[in-house]
């Protein structure tokens, strides 16, 4: 199973990407390629529930008073219960969501070796574990090379900039857009959020 680790991995998704698009080939030699990888496991879901549906901005201060209380272990949120997230400024469905994932948690250590659409399935099962959330799990915590969040809007916008379109993809077009780029898809992921960085000015999801 491949996965991104280095930056020899992003370089030889980078090299297939201009090899089958002549749009990339022109727009990587200016885009950087962060590698973006976190370590798995309740951590990187508490992240990216966190993450759901607010700015970089504000996630990264909840994720701060997370750190700062010491809440961002399974155990530690059980044993502190709804209140202590709910002071830390987690909104009440995520409360519910992240307790329920602390007391039901998957075998991290399996889903390493699982094929991405085991992954997929397994996070999905979980309360408040929607694609958008697996597949960010999938591209950062566990490094898949070709995990592609299409439901992304920073994704779908940046490819509209990128490929001049004239309204921003669905998901669905966004993924037959997508679709030859395989199997580095993780890697155009990448800079596409770098795309939109540059010509935005700001993240589109967090680092």
């Amino acid at each position: 199973m491949r996965i991104v680790e280095t930056d020899a991995d992003l370089a030889e998704g980078a090299a297939h990407l201009a090899s089958v698009c002549p749009i990339w080939a022109s727009a990587l030699p200016g885009l950087p390629l962060p590698l973006r990888r976190r370590p798995d496991g309740f951590g990187a879901i508490l992240d990216a529930i966190i993450g759901q549906q607010i700015s970089t901005a504000s996630a990264g201060a909840t994720m701060a008073r997370l750190d700062a209380a010491g809440l961002t272990e399974a155990a530690a949120i059980r044993a502190a219960g709804p209140e202590a997230l709910r002071g830390c400024g987690v909104s009440r469905p995520k409360i519910r969501y992240l307790m329920g994932i602390a007391e039901n948690e998957p075998d991290w250590q399996a889903l390493r070796r699982a094929p991405d659409e085991e992954v997929l399935a397994t996070l999905t099962a979980l309360p408040g574990i929607g694609l958008w959330t697996a597949e960010i799990y999938l591209a950062f915590a566990l490094g898949r090379r070709d995990a592609f969040p299409a439901g992304d809007l920073a994704l779908q916008e940046a490819a509209r900039m990128l490929y001049g379109l004239n309204k921003r993809p669905d998901p669905k077009a966004l993924r037959e857009l997508a679709e030859p780029w395989r199997p580095w898809r993780s890697v155009a992921a990448r800079g596409l959020w770098s795309h939109y960085l540059l010509e935005k000015g700001r993240e589109g999801v967090r680092s």
